[in-house]
């Protein structure tokens, strides 16, 4: 029996198409090639099978030929294990980089490399206290004035770097809330890339449903998820809606039971005749640690679950203010469609694994001091602004205490008083609550009531054993003099600064041999696309010849056949 006469056509011509179509997107792919985050698209494809039954008087079906190709759908090439791996591994450099920024708005106080800080001060007062051992220096009062310099600048070195700390911690808040800034802050950010991918949830499906892969959109929402990752820690997932899991609520309101009428296609016999073709939702949740320890998750983006604006959570400044920064906490609250879960992170209490948001908290609230923070797994492991400010706090004090005895000895009254008190707190004129950003000159040596003691022995004595305090170790000071204080100070930020400058690289390093692996799977090569474009016009070419031997075969059927003696 002769086949039916147009199948070849059929086949020849769904070949051409599918050609054609392929041709179409290595334009589209080419066209983008240095379009940022555009994923390379390929036309997926399946072969048109002969599933008839076959008729009595025909041939077997041992010898069924199919009736050409089918253009499933267009989609991207992508590896969703790369994807996850390259936005943990954002979470990381993102948190690195923001702690390298905060180190080296610190560093700057503490930085003496091209200009005279902290230590020179100290050597300059020891330097004075040197000169005026001479008996005739001692009692000269310019000497004393100079002495009085150089503490005063000394003190005004200390108020300088605490008023810098000060500055980096509102700064570092500001990161957060972005008030008083030109930028929004992370906070706002976030929110505004939930509220986007949400949005974008909505419209993709949508589209799908209506039979438009939107690709571009989705490569939008791709790159949102990748910049959401170097702000707090996610796991991105695809599930099926409420309406399309397989499962429902039960008669008594409380189980679940399964649902197959939502999952698969039925005849009017009840019989299954396919599985329904429904998109998949996208799910984004934070990953993160309780103040006990375990590991928990939140909901901040539910597919297209509930109504508009349900299917997003949101962040919210928990904690803190720019007058109280060092108190930051950030609220994460789910998507509404998820439940009424929320989490509050800070350095105290709700732990991200990375991200910039919780380097902020970090550096705002932690003291490094290597213990448990009390009633919580937290470890305080983190040297912050605080740690630094403690610091100089303690140096300020150690040496407005120190000088201030010394001066106040008396070899000749017992407890009769010396020459009164030098460094005192400025907003008090007391002794009392000494820090490095209140330290300065008392109003009575200012003022001349105040002088350097001569009750002693030797008129020289107070000034000696000044000197002799220059190069003492202090219990307060971990052992040191005030010098090798300064400088444990400034060693440790530097080391701390180098340790996160080279995991910063390592991790930028990783993030990039990912991004090269996304490239090579999901990025346009212009090599690849044209070696692709050879081929399929090379098919389509052949598809073209098929129909041009289809024609002259059915022209020899109908024209010539049966001619033959006429």
């Amino acid at each position: 029996m002769v086949r039916a006469t147009f199948a070849g056509f059929s086949t020849a011509l769904s070949a051409l198409q599918a050609n054609q179509k392929r041709l179409d997107i290595v334009g589209q792919n080419l066209s983008n090639m240095n379009t940022a985050g555009y994923t390379r698209q390929q036309l997926e494809t399946s072969s048109l099978n002969y599933t008839n039954p076959i008729a009595h008087y025909m041939n077997g079906s041992e010898i069924a030929v199919g009736f050409g190709v089918h253009m499933d759908k267009v989609s991207q090439i992508r590896d969703p294990y790369l994807d996850a791996q390259y936005r943990t591994q954002m979470k990381k450099a993102g948190y690195a980089e923001s702690m390298q920024t905060s180190l080296d708005v610190l560093s700057r106080p503490f930085d003496e490399s091209n200009i005279d800080g902290i230590r020179t001060a100290i050597d300059d007062i020891q330097a004075v206290l040197t000169d005026m051992q001479d008996l005739d220096k001692f009692h000269d009062a310019v000497f004393e004035s100079d002495l009085r310099s150089r503490m005063n600048e000394l003190t005004n070195l200390l108020n300088d770097a605490a008023r810098q700390i000060e500055s980096a911690e509102k700064s570092e808040f500001s990161k957060l809330d972005g008030k008083g800034t030109s930028e929004n802050g992370a906070v706002d950010t976030v929110n505004q890339i939930l509220q986007q991918i949400g949005d974008l949830n909505r419209q993709i499906k949508q589209n799908q449903i209506l039979g438009q892969q939107s690709l571009e959109l989705q490569d939008e929402r791709n790159n949102l998820l990748d910049t959401l990752s170097s702000y707090i820690p996610i796991e991105v997932s695809y599930f099926k809606d409420s309406d399309h899991d397989g499962v429902k609520l039960g008669a008594d309101g409380v189980t679940m039971e399964n649902a197959p009428e939502e999952l698969y296609e039925y005849d009017h016999y009840g019989n299954i005749i396919g599985r329904k073709d429904w998109p998949d939702d996208l799910k984004v949740e934070l990953l993160y640690t309780a103040a006990d320890g375990s590991q928990q998750r939140l909901t901040l983006v539910n597919g297209t679950e509930g109504i508009k604006g349900e299917n997003y959570g949101s962040l919210s400044i928990d904690g803190g203010s720019q007058d109280n920064p060092t108190n930051a906490s950030v609220k994460f609250t789910a998507a509404v469609s998820s439940g009424t879960q929320s989490a509050s992170a800070s350095a105290s209490g709700v732990q991200l694994s990375g991200g910039s948001i919780q380097a902020s908290l970090d550096m705002l609230g932690k003291t490094g001091t290597g213990n448990q923070i009390n009633g919580t797994a937290v470890i305080d492991d983190v040297r912050g602004y605080q740690y630094y400010m403690n610091r100089l706090d303690t140096l300020a004090k150690t040496f407005a205490d120190t000088i201030n005895e010394i001066n106040d000895k008396n070899d000749f009254v017992p407890g009769g008083g010396g020459g009164g008190v030098l460094l005192a707190n400025k907003q008090n004129n007391s002794t009392a609550g000494i820090t490095a950003l209140n330290i300065g000159i008392s109003e009575d040596w200012i003022s001349g009531k105040a002088h350097i003691n001569e009750m002693r022995d030797n008129p020289t004595d107070t000034i000696l054993d000044m000197l002799d305090s220059m190069t003492d170790t202090y219990t307060d000071l971990d052992n040191k003099s005030f010098v090798d204080y300064m400088n444990n100070i400034s060693t440790v930020l530097a080391n701390d600064s180098s340790y996160n400058s080279n995991t910063l690289k390592t991790d930028v390093t990783v993030l990039n041999g990912i991004q090269n692996s996304r490239d090579s799977i999901s990025g346009v090569s212009m090599d690849e696309e044209g070696a692709n474009m050879m081929s399929y016009i090379s098919a389509y070419n052949a598809a073209s010849r098929l129909m041009t031997v289809l024609d002259e075969a059915l022209n020899t059927l109908i024209n010539n056949t049966g001619l033959v003696g006429r």
